[in-house]
């Protein structure tokens, strides 16, 4: 396969947001790239299928087969945007099986198709400061970042003027400001909340997120229409998804091939060269087995399926996995500490409302070790919720009958107040991505094994803030209904990261400044697993402006003969 000319320059494994970049990038950038999907090809617009369904068409009106989640989604129908209209963007859990500590399970949040979670994504993006690039360079946990905030600014730009970010100028040094279309509108509890904890805390701040979401028409997409159906895909392209974005761009340029139903088994390897050569993979279809080879390659798969590959991808010359010279692949695997920290009902609000189904919330910033020191405590944590008022649902909860009681739910309920944590997770080479050779998935490949506990500090800040946010909403003299103080499930957050890190040093790091390999040149990896640590803000943006940033080096590379 080596000894003639590859079919493709480059090769991209993925095709969520990370991957619908690379592509993007590349061909853009001239070159001939085959993308691969491991799902079922999905069409924007077209293949939306739910989208527009009034509940009483479904055949469990929206609620869904209980029965059939217990079976096939145990874990996939606890995620939030998990109904009967978007199951099928969602794994089958049954049919996917993984492994993980039956005493403390990781759930994992999975949606193979042709956009990957770019469809049932939270769109949250945030950009990382230089107190998140330099904290494992301060407190001595984990490798130092290879780079820091100027070295990714230009490439934030790059990614917020073409997806389209909602947000404010807010002017925070934790939390950089972008290139934003304008903020959507807090209501009138979070308004209140806001004042409320910056005049109690000077320290604090509440804004309102910055969100992929679109609140002016860009290039072929419209604004959103504020519907909050958007996991069932959104055929006015109001958020960023693969299909809406990236996709289209790649496929202009005319250099795009496009293969779905493919997983990719493994990464073939010349030692003479000590370049990769091709990939091997299985159609989930038929179980046939194919080889495509390219000139470089971009795994772009979920950090955990990226590990995967290179651990499946183990060979004579690197037999614990390719590019794995340093012994730290699949190690130092975070995901946020995630928690309810906040359920309230504040008083005085009854005559406030608002329009629509806005699909974003507050943020209140990190503020311990940023604003507010703590020596108790490593790094920090921040709040993301939103306040709403109670719809007709609310009547699944109380007891009542008739005329009056349907009447009286057609009206707005309470207002609730709601606040979640997403406290950092330090790097800990415990927490960790392997294969278990003994345990096959249906395709007859070894399934992933998943090892993440939440260690004492996560369990101090997720009290903390639990804490705090009980304090803050004392402000509104609201009433606490809930507030836990313990981090929920590992995966919870669905910001898994880490297990093929970036570093300066090959004998600690897998990657290099760059995303690439250190001991295979044309390999890089943007995705989630190439993170050195978590931080505290939603990390999608931070992957798009990697693999942007990447491709722009890989590109140049391959150009000066180099790869």
């Amino acid at each position: 396969m080596s000894g003639s000319e590859p079919e493709f320059d480059a090769i991209v494994v993925g095709s969520g947001v990370t991957g619908g970049w690379a592509a993007k990038e590349l061909t853009e950038k001239g070159l001939k790239v085959l993308m691969i999907e491991r799902g079922r090809a999905i069409e924007h617009q077209t293949d939306y299928t739910t989208e527009t369904v009034p509940p009483w068409e479904m055949p469990f009106h929206g609620f869904g087969d209980k029965a059939l989640y217990e079976r096939d989604y145990p874990i996939q129908s606890k995620v939030p945007s998990f109904d009967e209209w978007s199951q099928s963007h969602f794994v089958n859990d049954r049919e996917n099986p993984y492994q993980t500590d039956p005493a403390n399970p990781f759930k994992w949040t999975r949606a193979y198709q042709l956009g990957g979670r770019s469809l049932i994504w939270g769109r949250q993006c945030y950009r990382w400061s230089d107190i998140d690039f330099g904290a494992n360079a301060a407190d001595g946990h984990g490798v130092d970042w290879p780079i820091r905030y100027r070295d990714l600014a230009p490439w934030y730009d790059h990614v917020e003027e073409f997806i389209g970010v909602s947000g404010n100028q807010d002017h925070l040094e934790q939390l950089p400001d972008g290139r934003f279309q304008p903020p959507m509108a807090m209501n009138a509890v979070e308004k209140a909340f806001k004042a409320k904890i910056e005049t109690a805390y000077p320290t604090r701040r509440l804004i309102i997120g910055r969100a992929a979401h679109l609140t002016e028409d860009k290039e072929g997409r419209m604004r959103c229409q504020y519907r909050g159906v958007c996991a069932r895909g959104c055929s006015f392209g109001a958020y960023f998804s693969t299909q809406s974005s990236t996709l289209p761009a790649a496929r202009a340029t005319g250099r795009l091939t496009l293969l779905t139903d493919q997983v990719v088994e493994s990464v073939t390897y010349d030692p003479k060269t000590k370049r990769v050569t091709g990939v091997r993979t299985i159609d989930t279809k038929t179980r046939a087995t194919g080889a495509h080879t390219a000139r470089i390659f971009f795994l772009c798969a979920g950090s955990v399926n990226s590990i995967s590959v290179l651990l499946r991808s183990a060979s004579e010359s690197m037999p614990h996995g390719l590019a794995n010279s340093s012994g730290a692949l699949g190690l130092y695997f975070m995901d946020h500490a995630l928690t309810g920290a906040l359920m309230a009902n504040p008083p005085g609000f009854s005559d406030h409302g608002y329009f629509g189904n806005r699909p974003n919330g507050i943020l209140i910033p990190r503020y311990v070790n940023a604003t507010e020191p703590d020596p108790d405590l490593l790094r920090g944590f921040a709040f993301q919720g939103a306040a709403v008022r109670r719809g007709w649902g609310r009547g699944k909860h109380r007891v009542g009958i008739g005329k009056e009681f349907k009447k009286d739910l057609r009206g707005p309920g309470d207002w609730m107040l709601f606040l979640g944590v997403y406290a950092e997770c330090l790097p800990d080479a415990r927490n960790r991505v392997t294969l278990d050779h003994k345990s096959l998935d249906p395709l007859g490949m070894p399934q992933t094994r998943i090892e993440l506990t939440f260690r004492e500090n996560e369990r101090k800040l997720v009290a903390r803030a639990a804490r705090d946010a009980r304090e803050m909403a004392a402000l509104l003299k609201a009433e606490v209904l809930a507030s836990k103080e313990e981090p929920g499930p590992p995966g919870s957050a669905i910001h898994e990261m880490g297990g093929a890190r970036m570093g300066h040093d090959p004998a600690t790091s897998v990657l290099n400044r760059f995303n690439q390999a250190h001991d295979v040149p044309n390999l890089f990896v943007t995705d989630g697993a190439a993170m050195a640590s978590s931080a505290v803000q939603n990390p999608s943006l931070t992957y798009m402006a990697l693999t942007a940033r990447a491709s722009d080096h890989a590109v140049a590379q391959l150009k000066a003969g180099r790869v």
